[in-house]
């Protein structure tokens, strides 16, 4: 995805420490020893949680354990165990291990007695791949402008998702499944605990994410387990499953199970095998590498294999009817997407094979649907079905969440993201899928593409501005920036963040009304 725009560049080094700061910071587990770089704190690789091993494996994350001494953080942790190839080929996550459940912050404060905003991201990847440790997320340049920037792994794939008959039986509160949602609620109540450390002011802490990380954000804006644990929200090309992609639906704690059993078979581990705790521990004995490659046969034009489901208990109901009664969490949101999410996720198929699916997929409205994304030979599919992604799927559900937000009374900034790559090796993908993530993290300096265009050093100047604004106030709006204002069903206005900055309305709104009326919302 960006790998044709990241041609990285060296980053500069330590500078000398200032007196009386951040040197040895006290958290969780003892005493800790970063760096200090380009003015800011830079901590990488805490541990906040257990290793998620041998007998923690698919189990909620455990507090981490002390340590003597100081702790060196100077180098990033693991990441999650992920598949090779596919997303892990355009950003590379470094070393894998299930030692994985790391964080890493970025603090611009002179004292640990500052009350900074904090900025929590959380990365994407369709749940099966990405790290807290990308280089395009490094939080040096958004921490510059005053916030404490953290970055978390979660459990991904199987190991993160895995639910089983055997292991709901085992748990406590009888569900199994959401393990790295729960490594996301363990970092973000360790941030709570911990984060005063760095300067940082427990008090505001913005979520922001991209694709799988702005769907989990979504999904803790509806969880009571999160509440508390966050205050402002920032969503990023976070589609709403069961909403306007057909191919894109959550499971049930029931249908999760039945698949954790068909991939527990794969492996040669059935249910009834003697004693469940032996089948347990047989399954938690399964390498790490062989999980990933029995999980590997999932639908290809699924955008999510393995990931979040309706366990009863982190996620009490789907998250689409819990936007739709207004029963998330009442916290400020800035929410958007790219002009085109879809051409990163178009299957080549043929002119009939588009039509049926279409058909299928959207019943009664199919021929209405087929009338808005036409095609009428086969080179028109691609872009016809791209333009079906980005509008029906990442489209109407920033519409949908941002109407449901706002009569609830949420402050809510809803933008479009559609700048174009002048290399031509990336614009014929156009305003893809997660190029806003370089800009947001003001971090053109990995790109020598970028870098140099006057108006890529704008956009993300502006846009970092708006997102640390909005961190520390629940509004972007600041001196100097173009004036955004705020969406409402009357008044949908949105943000065009692009060569040209400036306001519009009614962000696809066909396409969102169709989808409210194939939903019956």
């Amino acid at each position: 995805m960006l790998a044709l725009l990241l041609t990285v560049t060296p980053s500069s080094g330590c500078g000398k420490t200032p007196v009386g700061t951040l040197e040895n910071p006290r958290v969780e587990g003892g005493l800790i020893r970063g760096e200090f770089r380009d003015g800011v704190w830079t901590f990488l690789g805490i541990p906040y949680a257990q290793p998620p091993v041998g007998d923690l494996r698919w189990k909620e994350p455990q507090p981490p354990k002390g340590w003597e001494g100081v702790r060196e953080c100077t180098e990033y942790g693991p990441s999650c165990p992920q598949p090779p190839g596919g997303w892990a080929d355009y950003l590379k996550v470094g070393l894998t291990d299930e030692n994985c459940l790391y964080l890493n912050v970025w603090s611009p404060a002179s004292s640990p007695s500052e009350r900074l905003p904090v900025m929590v991201w959380i990365h994407g990847g369709a749940f099966r791949s990405g790290s807290g440790s990308l280089k395009l997320y490094d939080g040096t340049r958004l921490a510059r402008r005053g916030v404490v920037v953290v970055t978390i792994n979660y459990r991904l794939g199987p190991l993160g998702f895995l639910a089983h008959p055997l292991l709901s039986r085992e748990s406590l509160r009888r569900v199994s499944g959401n393990y790295g949602l729960f490594d996301q609620l363990a970092a973000l109540s360790w941030v709570q605990r911990n984060i005063r450390a760095f300067g940082g002011d427990p008090g505001n802490v913005t979520l922001f994410g991209e694709s799988a990380g702005g769907m989990s954000i979504l999904f803790l804006m509806t969880s009571p387990m999160a509440a508390g644990l966050f205050h402002r929200a920032i969503v990023e090309s976070g589609p709403l499953p069961d909403l306007g992609l057909p191919s894109l639906k959550m499971l049930t704690l029931a249908e999760a199970e039945k698949r954790g059993v068909e991939l527990a078979r794969k492996l040669g581990v059935e249910e009834g095998d003697g004693e469940s705790v032996k089948a347990l521990d047989r399954l938690r004995a399964v390498p790490a590498e062989d999980l990933l490659r029995a999980a590997s046969g999932s639908d290809p034009l699924s955008v999510v294999d393995f990931g979040p489901i309706v366990d009863g208990y982190v996620l009490p109901e789907r998250p689409v009817q819990a936007f739709a009664r207004g029963g998330q969490h009442r916290v400020p949101l800035l929410i958007g997407v790219n002009a085109d999410e879809g051409t990163l996720f178009a299957p080549d198929i043929d002119l009939e094979k588009y039509k049926l699916m279409v058909t299928l997929g959207y019943g009664s409205l199919g021929d209405r649907v087929l009338g808005m994304f036409p095609a009428s030979s086969q080179e028109e599919v691609k872009d016809a079905l791209s333009r079906l992604i980005t509008q029906l799927g990442f489209s109407a559900s920033a519409r949908f969440v941002s109407d449901r937000c706002s009569v609830t009374g949420q402050p809510v900034y809803l933008y479009l993201f559609n700048r174009v790559p002048e290399d031509p090796r990336a614009a014929r993908l156009g305003s893809f899928h997660g190029l806003e993530i370089i800009y947001v993290f003001d971090n053109l300096h990995l790109s020598r593409e970028l870098s140099s265009a006057e108006a890529d050093t704008l956009l993300a100047s502006t846009m970092a501005s708006y997102w640390t604004n909005f961190a520390a106030r629940g509004n972007p709006n600041g001196e100097g920036l173009p004036q955004w204002p705020t969406y409402s069903p009357e008044n949908p206005h949105y943000m065009k963040l692009g060569e040209e900055i400036g306001s519009a309305e009614d962000l696809h709104g066909e396409a969102y009304h169709l989808v409210i009326q194939l939903k019956g919302y």
